[in-house]
């Protein structure tokens, strides 16, 4: 059985994963990082639920709530690192996909890009545990992030991130 602390072998790397740092903390991404912001909505168009991944408790924050993202390759776009990653780890097939809009934070070395989407036209999601990333992936209603132990910089970003929605 493996080591629910410790990081399994078999994970997607390539040359942007590392650590930069940022005055008295760190972000994982050597060229920046990107996460999907997935959203679902109801009958009449308003935001219902978005995915959402418990992350891997040998993983940053591990056992938080947050969204699918991770470092950029080098040379790689925000939107397209954040489909890549939600891809890898939660199963989400890109041309599935709407980007509607992104959100920058910026730090003086590194920079976080939320790729906010819809669900496309005509295409269902099932998103699911795809990697050993995640404990679990799934839609969750946004009546319901207050039950969860959010990633405290997604936390933090998120009442911003759901005025993009409309």
């Amino acid at each position: 059985m493996p080591n629910a602390t410790v990081p399994p072998t078999d994970l997607h790397r390539h040359d942007g994963d590392g650590w930069v740092t940022c005055g008295d903390h760190r972000h994982w991404g050597l060229f920046g990082a990107a996460g999907l912001l997935l959203v679902r909505r109801d009958g009449g168009g308003a935001p219902s639920h978005v995915v959402l991944q418990h992350r891997a408790l040998w993983s940053h924050m591990g056992g938080t709530w947050g969204i699918p993202g991770g470092a950029l390759a080098p040379d790689e776009k925000p939107a397209a690192g954040a489909l890549r990653e939600a891809a890898e780890e939660a199963a989400i097939d890109p041309a599935a996909v709407h980007v509607v809009g992104t959100h920058v934070l910026e730090h003086p070395a590194w920079a976080y890009t939320t790729v906010v989407a819809d669900v496309a036209p005509g295409h269902r999601i099932e998103p699911r545990a795809a990697d050993p990333e995640s404990l679990e992936v799934r839609w969750v209603g946004l009546d319901d992030l207050g039950e969860l132990t959010l990633l405290p910089a997604f936390g933090q970003a998120l009442p911003g991130l759901l005025a993009l929605l409309g």
